[in-house]
């Protein structure tokens, strides 16, 4: 992401950061997560907790329970938990998951391998397996099932309170709308369902009081795993951010790329065990040409039993290459915006406050892949730019809050606009991923979701008073408006430490989000449970839930945000129809039966 940052310089950004955490935070001047916005002198837990280490001047290590709030756990009882989908993402959350907060007692997947696999994990990586998390002989006795119907049979009987759900795109909502109709609290990975339409249809079924209830007679709980919400690296960033220290922010250009285009290799071992001969559609079986986690080889176990009984294949597949690469396919998935840039652009709106865009045109294609080399349906290469308000682009009260009239935003300067750029190719990895936040004053790189940099920009005249080899403090905390100064030494010590250490392993839970956001979800249904009454998602007049505390961070009306952002994106790259899509705010509107798909040909 940070194309030419040298390692000194990388390292005096990282430092940076942490300087400005640490003076925003003894200065009284951090933001607090639950506004978004001014800092609130009422709201003190984090920033005390902070401060307390900070005094001599400490690096301190920051607790996820404690900066979420939720770490009064102590006491309660694991959730139990089923997996619904073994496959890549499901390995992921299994491996990142803590069982004193979400005990696993079942897993459902209909391929066979993705249930070997989930017990066995990977020898290195994130997928630990439930063998490594509970040991062999407890691993045992985690029920297996084939389909969500079977597992639906048995929940009573097994206590199960909540799903995890990491199944393809194209299930979402049916699944998690048939978990909520039998009682069970429903974690969902993103993107949250493959059409805005059906992101409505599970946030309308989850907010509906009192009829369908869990084993308790607590109504539902539905989160959506967007774990940018649960970083506490991007939690702390965005409390630098808020504080107004870049100055005026116009630009924001976030990145993933990946290069698919070397040669597939397997050993004669692993040939033997892909499958051979026709689909069940009459095509047949092919391997691929290319490297390309989207496209991998289809597992003879896993087609066996669609061979022998078709009748077994899902409806939302016409066979099991389909069932194996449902990312390749526009029916099944959403392609690059919705398994990629859906992180970068809910990153971009939690930096941006969670403004709704104004508008979205973009370039998009299938310019790499096709017969013969991983043909597909999706694009293998996307450039989209969105139009964002900025700080002044709708009225605000003097504490900060958006005016509004009717319920929406009242606007004051329609050309107060930032520019959020983002793109993805398959064909290129020489840029890490991450996004960068340009400000008129200083400049916040967030790359890989481990590490941060903070430079401040030069000022005119003044030698050494900014860039990339510039070390920096901020002055003004406790007074006037915080600002960046460049610094011969750095003074007070450092914030708190978030960025990846240089000896964390390569997968770091304490910087991501994937820990937290199942941790948080478990707290949050039981503090429903002790409160005993129907989960609200009423709002104040300023439009803020009045039980944030203890409703996911990402809840349906987030998510499905999230996924107007990365849909209507690729309506507006349609080849045949390029257009530059104006957001309508009645989308974004839960109860609306205003969605893009009823405008815009290509979803």
């Amino acid at each position: 992401m940070a194309l030419d940052l040298t390692p000194e310089q990388k390292s005096t950004g990282k430092a940076n950061f942490e300087q400005a955490a640490g003076d925003l935070a003894r200065g009284d001047q951090m933001n607090t997560m639950a506004t978004g916005g001014p800092p609130d002198p009422t709201k003190r837990d984090r920033r005390d907790f902070l401060k307390a280490g900070l005094a001599a001047g400490a690096v301190v290590p920051v607790s996820a329970a404690v900066y979420f709030g939720y770490h009064e756990w102590k006491g309660n009882k694991a959730v139990r938990t089923a997996l619904i989908g073994c496959g890549d993402e499901g390995g992921v959350l299994v491996g990142d998951h803590n069982p004193e907060f979400n005990e696993i007692v079942a897993v459902c997947d209909i391929r066979p391998t993705n249930l070997e696999r989930i017990y066995k994990g990977e020898p290195q990586g994130p997928r630990k397996g439930l063998n490594g998390i509970y040991g062999k002989d407890s691993a045992k006795k985690i029920k297996q099932f084939e389909t969500v119907d079977a597992l639906l049979g048995e929940a009573k009987k097994l206590g199960i309170e909540a799903v995890i759900i990491a199944t393809p795109l194209i299930t979402h909502d049916a699944i998690a709308i048939e978990c909520m109709k039998a009682g069970l609290h429903v974690l969902c990975e993103k993107l949250m369902a493959r059409t805005i339409g059906k992101c409505k249809d599970m946030t309308q079924f989850a907010s509906k009081t009192g009829k369908y209830k869990d084993r308790d007679g607590n109504p539902v709980l539905l989160s959506v795993g967007h774990q940018r919400h649960y970083s506490t690296l991007y939690a702390q960033a965005l409390e630098v951010l808020n504080t107004g220290i870049l100055g005026d922010i116009k630009h924001i250009r976030a990145l993933w790329h990946r290069n698919n285009s070397w040669p597939f290799s397997a050993s004669a071992a692993d040939r033997a065990g892909f499958a051979t001969g026709n689909d069940i559609d009459g095509k047949p079986f092919d391997l691929p040409a290319l490297r390309d986690g989207w496209c991998k080889p289809v597992p003879a176990k896993d087609a066996e039993p669609f061979l022998k009984n078709p009748t077994l294949m899902p409806k939302d597949y016409k066979s099991v290459t389909e069932l194996v690469r449902w990312r390749l396919y526009n029916e099944t998935g959403g392609g690059l915006m919705a398994e990629l840039g859906s992180h970068q652009l809910d990153a971009a709106s939690i930096i941006l406050g969670h403004v709704h865009p104004i508008s979205v045109q973009g370039v998009g294609g299938k310019f790499f892949y096709g017969p013969g080399k991983n043909d597909r349906q999706s694009d293998d290469g996307v450039f989209v730019t969105y139009e964002f308000p900025g700080k002044t682009y709708y009225k605000r009260d003097t504490s900060g809050h958006l005016v509004l009239q009717g319920g929406k935003p009242v606007k004051q300067n329609e050309d107060d606009i930032v520019v959020v750029t983002y793109t993805s190719f398959n064909t290129n990895s020489f840029e890490k991923y991450g996004e960068c936040v340009m400000g008129s004053r200083g400049t916040m790189v967030i790359e890989e979701e481990k590490d941060v940099y903070l430079f401040k920009e030069a000022e005119p005249g003044k030698a050494a008073s900014g860039g990339r080899d510039t070390r920096v403090t901020v002055t003004g905390a406790g007074g006037g408006k915080p600002a960046m100064e460049a610094t011969s030494t750095w003074g007070g010590g450092g914030g708190a430490q978030l960025s990846k250490s240089s000896t964390a392993p390569a997968w770091d839970s304490a910087v991501r989000g994937y820990r937290t956001e199942m941790e948080h979800f478990a707290f949050c249904l039981r503090k429903w449970q002790e409160m005993k009454q129907h989960v609200s998602y009423e709002k104040d007049e300023q439009g803020k839930l009045k039980h944030a505390n203890i409703i996911p961070r990402c809840h349906g009306e987030v998510a499905m945000a999230d996924a107007i952002l990365a849909l209507t994106a690729n309506m507006a790259m349609n080849r045949k129809n390029p257009q530059r899509i104006k957001f309508d705010e009645a989308w974004f509107e839960v109860d609306s039966p205003e969605v893009p798909e009823t405008k815009h040909a290509k979803a």
